[in-house]
C-alpha cells in the first residue's frame, strides 16, 4: 500500500489545516501526533476522502482522492474517535451488515464475515445486542469490526483510545496490533505507537518530524509537551 501526499494544502478562508504537506508512506504501521489543532485529523481524513485538498493531491493505492472518491473509500476503512457517530442501526448485526448489503452479497456471506470479524476481536458475543447497550470498548471494538467486514486494504484510525479506561484501551491496541492490513493512526496514546514502523509529528499543519518511533516521539515530548 502506498500513499502519496503532493504538496498538500486544506485552507478555509480564516485558517489552514495543513500547509504544503509532501509525503510517501508505504510502511506498513504509521503513527501520527501532535498538538490539539496540529492538522492531525484533517491528514487522516484526507486518506479517504472525507476531507480533499484545497491544493496538491493525494494518492492511495494509486487511486487519486478526489478522481476516484468511491474506489478510494472501498479500500480506505476509518474508525472514528467517537464510535458511537459510526453506529447507527439498533443491533449490533444489523450495523455489520448495512455495509455489506451495499455490495450485495448473499445473506449466507454476509453472516460468515461478521461472525468471523466480531471473532477475531474477541466480541462475537455481542452480535445480538443491543448498540446502545456496549460499554466504550465494545463500541469501539464493533466499529472496528463494522470496518474490517468490509475488506478494506487500509484502516484509518482517529484516538481510538480517547475515551477509553486501561482494560478497554489494551483490548483496543491489541486489536490494532493483531491487524493483517497496514493502518495508520492518529493517537495521543504514546505508548501506543511505540512498535510502529513510523511516526510522524504533525505541528501546525506541517510535518515537523518523521522518523521511527524513538527519535519521532523523542522529538515531540521536547517541543510540544
Amino acid at each position: 500500500m502506498l500513499i502519496e501526499f503532493d504538496q498538500v494544502v486544506v485552507a478555509t478562508p480564516h485558517s489552514q489545516a495543513l500547509r504544503g504537506v509532501s509525503l510517501t508512506l508505504s510502511q506498513r504501521r504509521v503513527g501520527v501526533v501532535g498538538p490539539n489543532g496540529a492538522g492531525k485529523s484533517t491528514l487522516a481524513k484526507l486518506l479517504n476522502g472525507l476531507v480533499q485538498p484545497t491544493a496538491g493531491r493525494v494518492v492511495v493505492d494509486g487511486l487519486d482522492t478526489r478522481r476516484d472518491l468511491k474506489a478510494v473509500r472501498r479500500r480506505v476503512g476509518f474508525v472514528f474517535q467517537n464510535p458511537e457517530n459510526q453506529i447507527v442501526y439498533p443491533i449490533v448485526r444489523e450495523d455489520l451488515a448495512f455495509g455489506l448489503k451495499s455490495l450485495g452479497l448473499a445473506a449466507a456471506e454476509r453472516a460468515r464475515r461478521i461472525d468471523a470479524r466480531l471473532a477475531e476481536l474477541g466480541v462475537a458475543h455481542l452480535v445480538d445486542r443491543a448498540s446502545h447497550s456496549l460499554s466504550g470498548g465494545e463500541c469501539q471494538l464493533v466499529a472496528l469490526a463494522s470496518v474490517l467486514v468490509m475488506e478494506p486494504a487500509l484502516v484509518v484510525f482517529d484516538e481510538p483510545t480517547t475515551q477509553l479506561d486501561l482494560r478497554n484501551r489494551n483490548r483496543v491496541a491489541r486489536a490494532i496490533a493483531a491487524l493483517d492490513r497496514p493502518a495508520v493512526v492518529v493517537s495521543h496514546d504514546l505508548e501506543l505507537l511505540q512498535d510502529f514502523d513510523r511516526v510522524l509529528v504533525v505541528v501546525d499543519g506541517g510535518i515537523a518530524a518523521d522518523d521511527t518511533p524513538g527519535p519521532a516521539l523523542r522529538w515531540y515530548r521536547e517541543h510540544c509537551a
